[in-house]
């Protein structure tokens, strides 16, 4: 008679796989949002950490700085659209 199976080996019940995936999604997708969208708003240009300390808030406020926060959130929510893609669930 084989031995029983190890419980900490089984994976997690589907339903909690499945609220797994829809969180990590949705924090990419409200993450991603929110970081592609900010640097265009006023809140980077009149942000007051930026403004006292010059070179670094001249830095932030160019066009590349920008551009470059702006790919970090396009990334996030492309790390978001992947989990999807690449989604399957291990049933116990």
């Amino acid at each position: 008679m084989p031995p029983p199976p190890d419980r900490s080996i089984l994976p997690a019940p589907v339903w909690l796989q499945r609220l797994s995936i829809v969180i990590l999604v949705v924090f990419c997708f409200y993450v991603g949002l929110l970081v592609f969208l900010l640097p265009w708003t006023r809140y980077w240009n009149e942000n007051h950490y930026l403004l006292t300390f010059s070179p670094f808030g001249r830095l932030m406020s160019a066009g590349f700085a920008r551009g470059i926060v702006s790919g970090l959130g396009l990334l996030d929510m492309w790390i978001g659209v992947s989990e999807i893609i690449h989604y399957n669930e291990s049933r116990p």
